[in-house]
């Protein structure tokens, strides 16, 4: 027997349970709608704020669990299977998951573009990163699947490189199912989902590279000023950097690795070490003759980490401070760093690329 008829039975005898049934059915009811309505506005929130976290092979999304919302149904708004969702939160598949909990949502080949292509039934949302103090379109377009600087300027309808801190600046976008995701009924842009050609300005880079080398000067007086006790800048980690006296001028008679390499042992301390196998090229440069100070291009570690170049060929090996990322123009395709041509001299490599082992603590 239904609640209806139940109550159809009492109201015949009397009518009041029926009147009571019948109210407490509309309460559910609207209790219902209520909770629908705050959980839309609740993933409307959620969608203004798509800003990608994490660089390179680790980019993810941190979205906080609504009510009722479970592995499944975050799964399908993002577009990311279920329990591959659990394991990259360490979380046990079968674990209930707690309301505001913040969850990190992959961003994987499957439901993360920076193409453009996608299907009628698929839906591609901005997702964004908030420029900070340093940050230039190239290191941004590094930092995400090293995504064209013309793909950035087109997604963001910018006229030239020069870009404000503070800026949110679309690298990508999140790829849902239209029939899955609450997500794609909100802001779909797919104007702005057309990625372009990459264009390389060869001279804008080429010229980037002379300008930092030419700096260098610079950068080892900053050296020298960073003793014991100095604090962290924008380019240089917290570290204790206690000058070299006794420095050999001679350039040929070697370093035993550089100034640095006491600054990389503390550095690397409590880190895994990471060792990769790469070809290495050559900048002209007049640091690091006289006193061992060597620098470097590398796309691996952050602007002001030392990292360690072993010459395959010698077993040599330098330290040398990383200045920025490499320079994308042709001649640096496939090339793992760039150092300071007194490096490659320490490292009896001469004047041509070479082959070596590239590390750094991670």
């Amino acid at each position: 027997m239904s609640i209806f008829e139940a109550a159809d039975e009492t109201d015949a005898a009397g009518g009041y349970i029926f009147k009571t049934n019948k109210i407490f059915i509309m309460l559910r009811w609207l209790m219902l709608f209520f909770f629908a309505v705050v959980t839309n506005n609740f993933l409307l929130a959620q969608q203004n704020t798509l800003e990608i976290k994490g660089s390179h092979n680790n980019i993810y999304l941190n979205h906080t669990v609504a009510p009722k919302e479970t592995f499944y149904s975050i799964g399908r708004m993002y577009n990311v299977n279920p329990k591959e969702l659990a394991a990259f939160n360490h979380l046990k598949f079968e674990t209930p998951l707690n309301v505001a909990a913040i969850l990190k949502i992959p961003l994987n080949k499957i439901n993360f573009t920076q193409t453009g292509y996608k299907a009628k039934t698929q839906a591609d949302i901005p997702v964004y990163h908030t420029l900070e103090p340093g940050e230039t379109l190239y290191r941004l377009g590094v930092n995400y699947n090293k995504v064209p600087v013309a793909s950035l300027k087109k997604w963001n309808h910018l006229q030239s490189d020069a870009v404000s801190i503070g800026t949110p600046m679309i690298v990508g976008f999140l790829r849902v199912d239209k029939t899955e995701s609450a997500l794609a009924k909100i802001t779909e842009k797919p104007a702005a989902a057309v990625a372009v050609a990459p264009q390389k300005d060869e001279k804008t880079a080429e010229k980037k590279t002379e300008e930092i080398a030419a700096a260098i000067p610079n950068v080892r007086a900053a050296d020298a000023t960073l003793t014991k006790g100095s604090t962290a800048t924008a380019d240089q980690p917290a570290v204790n950097e206690v000058a070299v006296t006794n420095v050999n001028t001679n350039s040929d008679a070697g370093f035993s690795g550089g100034y640095f390499k006491n600054l990389f042992n503390r550095q690397t301390a409590n880190k895994s070490l990471v060792d990769k196998n790469g070809d290495a090229g050559i900048f002209k440069s007049t640091s690091g003759w006289q006193d061992g100070k060597y620098y470097c291009f590398n796309n691996n570690a952050v602007a002001g980490t030392v990292v360690k170049i072993t010459n395959i060929a010698t077993g040599k090996s330098v330290y040398a401070k990383v200045l920025d990322v490499i320079p994308d123009i042709k001649q640096n395709e496939g090339l793992s760093v760039i150092l300071s041509n007194a490096a490659a001299n320490e490292l009896g490599a001469g004047e041509n690329n070479f082959s070596c082992i590239l590390s750094f603590g991670k």
